[in-house]
């Protein structure tokens, strides 16, 4: 009998309460992470029905989706975000719940706050009423998102009754080619597995080339594991994710960070460990990646052409995209560029966009955003002067929030235009109605934002 556990079995295994016979099983939850969308009805039913908040130290809040990214220090003018934003500050303030509202140093999207605060942990088990709370699977930790009923759940019992799911591994070694980031594995992996293949499973990401990535390329990878249909993503801790975490501030310290540290260098998959389901890649076939239709599996390389729609869904992917089968990427005329979101607004996808832009102006036919993850990334961003390369250059940086990834403020992509976007999501109306969403990594994001549409890099290898 092979005894040899993967990443994902030890750390599910560690958080099981109690094993119900024949059925699901009880999880402990380490971090419950909420914002203004989907915590205000679980609050409301945890008071119908006479409940406390069972741990809130257990809880990181902060204001994201709604918030506008100009003027924060202003009330925010509509009235349904400003409600939820509202409603949040009171339900935190009522439960002793610590929030890192508007105004706050560490405010910012949720997904990005908890890793650069130090509060996601190897081995943790973290759930937020947010699909891309996979992102801190890069940790080593089982992350995933959860609907409103089970947020009341986690407040009133810090618990889940949850079935085990399905491991998967995807395997990439070898050499990635230059200019290919992050993004560009994910998308590639997605247009390959498909947006239901890993429906059912947690996924591992192993191999030379996630070894290699910085804990932020890491981020990338996992946020967009939901996109292929995977409960969550997970890569496994090492040197480079200890000294992401180390320092920062909810980070263990003294003592408590070398026992930290001997139990999570343990949650390695065990040589001869059995998954469920497994893929493999070769790192040298992957190029930059756009995205054509309206999920993120309808990917190709930049130098490829619209493919030829294979069913009915994809042909009207097409038609809601103003595109053909056999045209060229080069020739869609762009008129906005979206830098920011849970996927890809950290400081090194700024300071990789800020290389390419330095000393270069954007198109005068693009309007291209800058939003930060958060408010630390704000502060580097000024300290590293890369606000002077992309004022200089015609960019504007806005202050941190979800933005034009879901337009559920005030910044959305008029009907008809097209958008290269680094969020993670590209489906119809996703940035406005009616608009036309591409997604593209940082660094293809700030050339098309240059050129005013989508070309080739002339030096991939």
């Amino acid at each position: 009998m092979n005894n040899n556990k993967t990443l994902f079995d030890k750390v599910w295994d560690a958080h099981v309460v109690e094993t119900i016979p024949d059925g699901p099983q009880i999880i402990y939850i380490d971090k419950h992470l909420i914002h203004e969308v989907t915590s205000p009805q679980a609050f409301a039913e945890l008071e119908s029905r006479n409940l406390e908040i069972f741990r809130p130290n257990q809880i990181v809040a902060t204001a994201d989706h709604n918030v506008p990214t100009l003027s924060q220090e202003l009330p925010i003018r509509d009235e349904s975000s400003r409600n939820q934003v509202e409603q949040l500050t009171a339900n935190c303030k009522k439960n002793n719940i610590e929030l890192y509202g508007l105004g706050h140093h560490y405010q910012g999207i949720v997904h990005i706050i908890a890793p650069e605060l130090g509060v996601t942990q190897p081995g943790m088990s973290i759930v937020c009423g947010d699909s891309h709370t996979s992102t801190h699977g890069a940790f080593g930790t089982i992350a995933f998102g959860i609907g409103t009923s089970q947020v009341a759940q986690v407040f009133a019992s810090q618990c889940l009754l949850l079935n085990k799911p399905k491991s998967m591994r995807i395997t990439v070694n070898g050499k990635l080619q230059n200019n290919v980031q992050p993004k560009d594995v994910i998308l590639y992996i997605i247009s390959k597995v498909g947006t239901n293949g890993g429906t059912g499973y947690f996924c591992e990401y192993a191999g030379s080339v996630f070894e290699e990535m910085s804990m932020e390329g890491r981020m990338t990878v996992c946020n967009m594991s939901i996109e292929m249909g995977a409960r969550g993503g997970m890569i496994a801790p090492d040197e480079t994710t200890f000294e992401y975490v180390k320092g920062k501030p909810f980070a263990p310290k003294g003592e408590e960070w070398e026992e930290k540290l001997a139990y999570w260098k343990t949650l390695p998959t065990d040589e001869d460990a059995v998954f469920d389901a497994e893929f493999t890649f070769d790192a040298s076939e992957i190029r930059p990646m756009i995205t054509y239709g309206t999920n993120p599996g309808m990917g190709i390389p930049l130098d490829d052409v619209i493919p030829v729609p294979q069913n009915e869904s994809e042909e009207k992917a097409l038609q809601y995209m103003g595109l053909k089968a056999g045209q060229s990427p080069s020739d869609i005329e762009v008129n906005y560029v979206f830098i920011g979101s849970c996927t890809n607004a950290r400081i090194e996808d700024f300071r990789s966009a800020a290389q390419y832009i330095k000393g270069k102006n954007k198109s005068q036919n693009v309007k291209a955003l800058i939003v930060p993850g958060s408010q630390l990334v704000v502060k580097q961003i000024y300290e590293e002067g890369l606000d002077k390369i992309f004022n200089e250059a015609g960019f504007q940086i806005r202050q941190p929030g979800c933005s034009a990834c879901l337009a559920m403020n005030d910044d959305k992509i008029p009907e008809g235009e097209y958008c290269v976007s680094t969020s993670n999501r590209n489906f119809e109306g996703r940035q406005g109605q009616g608009s036309r969403t591409i997604l593209a990594s940082p660094l293809t994001a700030a050339k098309v934002a240059v050129e005013g549409r989508i070309t080739v890099f002339e030096n991939l290898n």
